[in-house]
């Protein structure tokens, strides 16, 4: 029988792209796992994986807390994602992926926060944001939502950078948004990538694309920003080298923290 894989060493106040959205957050002494997924290359329904994670998720069974976006899509959480997000200590998603993933799921509106118990005494608030999954004028439900409910996250905490992961969001407006109520971020995690789906809103953007991703940097100031979403799907259109020259010709490349899948990343410049 072989042996467990070895957990990943801790790297406080660094992140890690596993793959697709897939971000490690080690972040006061508790490690954050945003977006799992953790499937081999496949199909899953109208979607194609096209790459494997950077690390399996049993190297993360020492998880904290898990962030899921939203339920509804898997380049956001494939099976082996859900049954990881369903073990965790803690799961936060939207009101709606609450109620599908069941009781161990904490769902948060838009602007309500939950605030966790640090090793070190202190605390860390995760505060859901809002996302808009397509353009500003797409088709809404009911709800007001676009395609599907989706929320970002700001985690912040006394001593501790305050990182926005953005979720699936395409819309400048709703970064300036969270601008204006965020006084301060000092890292993000752009779901960038351009993923556009056949069928869906004239096949524009449902993500951040490469020239958004790096406007939403302006927009919020922060001196670190990490993309993720931008490969590991045939949905995504636009990858690394597209995400570095737009954030080279909006002259913020010095803001643009990027490396292979799996390689740490510190959360301040």
């Amino acid at each position: 029988m072989p042996s467990p894989s070895p957990l990943l060493p801790r790297t406080e106040g660094s992140a890690l792209v596993v793959g697709g959205p897939t971000t490690v957050l080690d972040l006061g002494g508790l490690r954050i796992v945003s977006d799992p997924t953790f499937d081999d290359p496949g199909p899953h329904g109208y979607l194609t994986k096209t790459e494997g994670p950077a690390l399996t998720e049993d190297r993360l069974a020492d998880v904290d807390l898990v962030l899921v976006s939203h339920d509804n899509h898997a380049d956001n959480l494939d099976d082996r994602g859900r049954a990881f997000a369903l073990a965790a200590p803690l799961l936060l998603t939207t009101t709606g992926g609450a109620t599908r993933l069941g009781a161990l799921a904490q769902g948060l509106p838009a602007w309500q926060s939950h605030t966790l118990a640090r090793p070190d005494g202190g605390e860390l608030t995760v505060t859901a944001v809002p996302a808009v999954h397509g353009p500003e004028d797409g088709e809404r439900d009911a709800d007001g939502d676009v395609n599907c409910q989706v929320v970002g996250f700001v985690l912040a905490g006394d001593g501790l950078p305050t990182v926005y992961v953005s979720g699936d969001n395409a819309s400048l407006r709703t970064v300036t948004e969270i601008a204006r109520r965020v006084p301060r971020v000092d890292a993000t995690v752009l779901h960038a990538g351009a993923a556009r789906v056949t069928g869906k809103f004239r096949q524009r953007p449902v993500s951040l694309d490469s020239a958004r991703a790096a406007a939403a940097a302006a927009i919020l100031g922060a001196p670190v920003n990490i993309p993720a979403h931008y490969t590991g799907w045939a949905h995504f259109t636009e990858g690394r080298d597209a995400i570095e020259h737009a954030f080279d010709d909006a002259g913020l490349t010095p803001v643009l923290r990027v490396a292979g899948h799996g390689t740490w990343l510190p959360l301040t410049p």
